[in-house]
């Protein structure tokens, strides 16, 4: 099934936290919009609303990964 990757469904015990952030703090406002950004583009590219080849695709899972990585070190230290 294909499905967006919200950072509050895969980190809810965080959700009020990033809620906070997006408004409080720019640089975590600019991870989360990245993540939201490529999230989306994976999504149209699974969903063949803009087709992209298998490496187009699995390298941005890896750059979703990534950021994702980062948010979730960036919301446990802050």
């Amino acid at each position: 099934m294909i499905t967006k990757h919200q950072l509050v469904i895969d980190f809810p015990e965080y959700e009020e936290k990033i809620h906070t952030l997006k408004i409080e703090n720019a640089h975590f406002r600019k991870l989360f919009d990245s993540y939201d950004d490529l999230d989306h583009e994976i999504y149209n590219i699974e969903s063949d609303a803009d087709p992209k080849s298998d490496d187009v695709l699995n390298k941005l899972r890896k750059d979703r990964v990534r950021l994702k990585d980062e948010i979730y070190t960036f919301l446990k230290n802050n």
